[in-house]
């Protein structure tokens, strides 16, 4: 009875249906057609006035039916490195490589040692030097004397003297001793001796009584070059710091890109697994076959992060091996750097106020402006010393001796004779008398010429001041003095500075490892909850309650939790690097001494 019913009701209703439809048609007969309209010439344009993008002309169809149907993998290998070829690397053996063959470091070195060579230099203005010469000399001149008839003179000279120079490292006194010689050979018929030897020997000491007495140029190269050395040696220290740094970074990206190529890795194995269980619930007829296509899908996607990972993991080894690498042939280039330290480390437990005070102790700034300071103190010294008048005591010793043999050529122009007023027998007195005192000074000037130096014969000393005073004052010197007081002042000024730098660079330290640690504990949350999730999916997908997708979609976000768990835990390895340059302490709490290759 209802069956008929129902058939009763669909008749009418399909009549009603069609008398409306018939309706329908009869009006459309009637009316008029509209017609189609015409594009318009103008480009049509929204409310801005601007071309619409699907109408924008100019763009040319560039490859417009491209279609990749390769679908083989490349080789996955890294370029240049043996992959069986493992060489396990700790991080303190990292740093010592670095330290050892780093190019930045190992110009460093080479500063400091320019640093000692220049203090080495400066420190042998202080060494006598020894000099002399010695030559001979032939001569002919013409005769232009009315005691002489040669109608030319010939004398032979040869010379010998040395001598000993040098200054004193206190007071500024300065000394010089000189010996000389000359044996000298002559026709000329006046001279007494041929050949006559001269000989002497002086002494000389000057002495500054205000400029230069307490300091002066050369102690202020010597203390300077004492204070670059020390400032090189700083800043060697400094940079050994910064390579520590750069190599504990450069260390735990390696571990982390290392890391996260096995998790990627993981990542198509679990995938591969999901797309067979997919494939085994559409035999069962759970699942829908285009359900396969999404999973083959993610494989594909999951296998180019493969690749990707396995590129950051070469770029992440090419930078540690360029800071520990001795040079571009080294075999650690083919190498697979296999990292051994736990990445577990323990942030410290310090506090602002113990941690600024230990970078304030020792962060190479504050010493490398001490220096500085000092080195200003040195120039504010030495200027002060160069406003001073100039005022030098000076004094002289010489000794000197003459000494030959009688010349041949001699001839007196002096004829002894007699006077009016004098008897024969005075008149031969007088002339023996003088003949015995020119044969005595004959035999004193024959003799030798050391012996007149010994027997200091013929002393000379000499003793006086010196002075050099400007008109108008020194108003270079006080301008330099001027100068190097400013500059004292911009350095306490940058002191102050640098202070305040360290003390911003601490907070933030400090800060980033504790937000590292907070990120760390979120990060492990994160992948322990994806795990959970991603399982729980799985099984709602088993019992028919989920798709698929949603189960691709827990499994890419449980491959980016335990990539994000190692890159939380390898960024506070990295703070706490951060934290050991910012305190200054990366040397001692690496248990790492930097010291120069001899």
């Amino acid at each position: 009875m209802i069956n008929q019913s129902s058939k009763i009701e669909a008749i009418i209703l399909s009549l009603i249906l069609l008398l409306f439809s018939g309706a329908g048609v009869a009006r459309a007969q009637d009316a008029t057609p509209t017609p189609t309209p015409t594009p318009a010439v103008q480009p049509p344009v929204d409310d801005k006035q601007n071309v619409k993008p699907e109408n924008l002309n100019g763009v040319p169809a560039i490859a417009p039916n491209y279609r990749q149907d390769d679908k083989s993998l490349p080789d996955l290998g890294r370029v240049g490195v043996d992959m069986l070829e493992q060489r396990p690397l700790g991080l303190k053996e990292a740093i010592t490589l670095a330290l050892d063959n780093n190019k930045d470091i190992e110009v460093t070195r080479q500063n400091v040692k320019i640093a000692e060579f220049d203090l080495q230099s400066a420190r042998g203005f202080y060494e006598p030097h020894f000099s002399g010469q010695s030559y001979y000399e032939r001569a002919t001149t013409p005769n232009v004397s009315i005691f002489s008839t040669n109608p030319t003179t010939t004398n032979g000279s040869l010379v010998g003297n040395a001598g000993l120079t040098g200054s004193l490292p206190r007071f500024g006194t300065s000394y010089s001793a000189t010996a000389s010689s000359q044996r000298v050979t002559t026709n000329n018929t006046i001279s007494i001796l041929s050949p006559q030897n001269n000989t002497s020997f002086n002494f000389s000491i000057t002495q500054p009584l205000l400029r230069g007495r307490r300091f002066d140029q050369p102690r202020r190269v010597i203390e300077i070059a004492k204070k670059n050395l020390s400032l090189t040696d700083t800043q060697f220290r400094q940079r050994s710091i910064d390579i520590i740094t750069n190599v504990q970074r450069a260390y735990w990206d390696l571990v982390f890109s290392l890391r996260n190529l096995q998790v990627q890795r993981d990542g198509v194995r679990d995938a591969k697994e999901q797309l067979e269980h997919n494939r085994r619930l559409v035999n069962e007829g759970q699942l829908a076959p285009i359900d396969i296509v999404a999973a083959e899908t993610q494989v594909a996607n999951i296998e180019q992060g493969v690749y990707e990972a396995l590129e950051n993991v070469g770029r992440a080894e090419n930078a540690l091996k360029n800071l520990i690498a001795q040079d571009r042939s080294d075999t650690l280039w083919r190498q697979s750097l296999v990292p051994t330290d736990s990445v577990d480390l323990e942030a410290p437990r310090t506090t602002l106020p113990e941690a600024l005070d230990l970078a304030l102790q020792n962060r190479p700034e504050i010493e490398i402006n001490k220096t500085q300071k000092e080195i200003n103190a040195t120039d504010q010294r030495y200027y002060r010393e160069q406003t001073k008048p100039q005022i030098d005591l000076t004094a002289s010793y010489t000794t000197a001796g003459v000494g030959g043999s009688q010349n041949p050529d001699f001839r007196s122009i002096f004829t002894p004779t007699c006077n009016s007023t004098e008897t024969p027998e005075q008149c031969q007195a007088r002339i023996a008398t003088l003949q015995q005192a020119q044969a005595q000074q004959l035999a004193t000037l024959t003799g030798s010429s050391l012996t007149d130096v010994f027997a200091n014969r013929y002393p000379t000393f000499r003793a006086g001041v010196t002075f050099n005073l400007p008109l108008f004052g020194d108003k270079t010197a006080k301008a330099n003095l001027g100068k190097s007081l400013v500059q004292g002042q911009q350095l306490e000024t940058q002191r102050e500075q640098i202070e305040q730098n360290i003390q911003v660079d601490v907070r933030n330290a400090l800060q980033a490892v504790r937000t590292s640690e907070a990120r760390l504990r979120s990060a492990a949350i994160a992948r322990e909850n994806s795990q959970k999730q991603y399982e729980s999916e799985q099984r709602k997908l088993d019992a028919g309650q989920s798709d698929v997708y949603k189960v691709l979609e827990r499994q890419t976000a449980l491959i980016n939790a335990r990539s994000g768990e190692l890159r939380a835990q390898t960024e506070l390895n990295k703070a706490i690097a951060d934290l050991q340059r910012a305190t200054g302490n990366s040397l001692k709490a690496n248990n790492v001494e930097a010291r120069l290759r001899k």
